[in-house]
């Protein structure tokens, strides 16, 4: 590699880390985290009751968890969307 391209990565790098990146957009929409946190909170919740489930078949219990877990990522989308709608039309910053 040239000394040319090697400064580039380092301006890069300590211009925009991954860090930083991902607190950027956390702040730019906040639900989309919350969503995915939440996907993998109620998978968790779901591979855990796994075990206990009694009676109920497999495929039953793993279509009530995928559509709980779509359900709440759909739910943290539309107050993403609904919040960032609100945002921009109603509380519309002075320019």
């Amino acid at each position: 590699m040239s000394s040319g391209q090697e400064s580039v990565f380092t301006e890069y790098e300590a211009e925009s880390s991954q860090t930083s990146k991902l607190l950027r957009k956390f702040k730019e929409t906040p639900f989309v985290p919350i969503g995915m946190a939440g996907f993998v909170a109620v998978v968790g919740y779901g591979l855990y009751k796994l075990k206990h489930r009694g009676n109920m078949k497999m495929s039953l219990h793993l279509i009530h968890m995928r559509v709980a877990a779509q359900g709440f990522v759909v739910g943290a989308i539309t107050c993403g969307v609904l919040y960032s709608m609100v945002r921009e039309y109603v509380i519309k910053p002075k320019e």
